[in-house]
């Protein structure tokens, strides 16, 4: 038909209302459209645990879903998770037509949800508006995909690429950026910096001004332990927990991590220095979602290690000169080489984006 695209963006644009809220279930929306173009029913998932979009979507609509359409910005699964399964519920509600933006890559669905749509004489149509339900669900592919949190890598630099000044707290961003990185916060499972940041800064690493109805996770790469017990951060877990990633030498020698713990820290002790296999121990516990904030040594490092997926920088109009700390070194960033790029101006400063495509093509 040639309203499904536009039909769609408005599921995707109600998917928009789980964002922040959905971790680690995917943000989706639906709608319920009769054969003559009315919408009856909309739904959205608002949180883990909660109904499901197509759940909303048909009791919305009640018994005007027989014969309607229904758009769905993802496959209805088709197994028992925290709820029951959607794809059955789809074919009860009396659907003749489903319009889904793309498949579910999570092996417990697969395309489950859609052969048992087929299976039931609906017709099933699907890759409406697929590029942007998966730039909407991009932290949920990474999760399925590399089973790892997704991370976004965010720096503000100097107009001569520098982070900061040597041995000072250095303030670079206007109030419209700022506004911008505590949107985001808002918005993902966890802040991480290295232990070089929290040392020369001593930030708070809290979403500031914007709303937050659950808690955020603090992440310290800290491989020696040298994050002091009254470190701010510390004083801030109302917010949410302190997660100091280290090694096991270093957690099983001296008092540093006794020292930790009983400011509240959560030692997250590794066998390893790999950052791979670290992501992947935070996505166990339950992060999905992570943005990298400094400094430039993790920067480099999770660069390296082919683990970032998004790039953001702020670049803003101040020159700190030869005497400011370096950001990256060459070859590490190619900004050509980012899909999806844009440009925003934030006041003074711009906001530079992209997403990093793996060697499979994925992003």
């Amino acid at each position: 038909m040639r309203d499904d695209a536009r039909l769609m963006r408005k599921a995707l644009a109600l998917a928009e209302r789980g964002r922040g809220s959905t971790s680690p279930n995917p943000m989706v929306g639906a709608l319920v459209v009769t054969p003559d173009g009315v919408i009856v029913g909309r739904g959205a998932h608002r949180a883990a645990g909660g109904p499901h979009a197509e759940v909303i979507a048909l009791e919305d609509a009640g018994e005007r879903a027989r014969g309607a359409t229904l758009y769905c910005t993802l496959e209805p699964c088709s197994h028992t998770g925290r709820t029951g399964p959607c794809a059955p519920l789809v074919t009860r509600a009396g659907i003749s037509r489903a319009v889904i933006a793309m498949q579910d890559p999570n092996p417990n669905v697969d395309g489950g949800g859609l052969r048992h749509l087929r299976d039931s004489g609906i017709e099933t149509i699907v890759g409406v508006e697929e590029a942007a339900a998966a730039r909407q669900n991009a932290v949920f592919l990474t999760n399925i995909r590399h089973g790892r949190p997704h991370v976004t890598l965010k720096a503000a630099v100097s107009l001569d690429g520098r982070l900061g000044l040597p041995g000072a707290r250095t303030r670079l961003t206007g109030p419209a950026a700022d506004r911008r990185v505590h949107r985001q916060r808002a918005e993902v499972d966890a802040i991480a910096v290295g232990s070089g940041t929290i040392l020369a800064d001593d930030p708070l690493l809290t979403a500031r001004g914007a709303y937050r109805d659950r808690s955020l996770a603090r992440v310290i790469f800290d491989r020696r332990l040298r994050t002091p017990p009254t470190a701010r951060v510390l004083s801030t877990l109302d917010a949410g927990p302190v997660i100091i990633v280290s090694s096991v030498r270093a957690a099983e020698s001296g008092g540093a991590a006794a020292a930790l713990t009983a400011a509240g820290a959560r030692i997250l002790a590794l066998p390893g220095n790999d950052l791979d296999t670290a992501l992947r121990a935070l996505m166990d516990g339950g992060i999905a979602s992570l943005v990298l904030e400094g400094g430039g040594d993790l920067h480099r490092a999770a660069l390296d290690a082919g683990v970032v997926d998004a790039v953001h920088v702020y670049i803003t109009p101040r020159m700190l000169g030869p005497a400011g700390v370096a950001w990256i070194g060459e070859g590490r960033i190619a900004w050509e080489g980012l899909r999806e790029r844009r440009a925003t101006w934030l006041g003074n400063d711009l906001l530079v984006e992209g997403v990093v495509t793996d060697v499979h093509g994925n992003h």
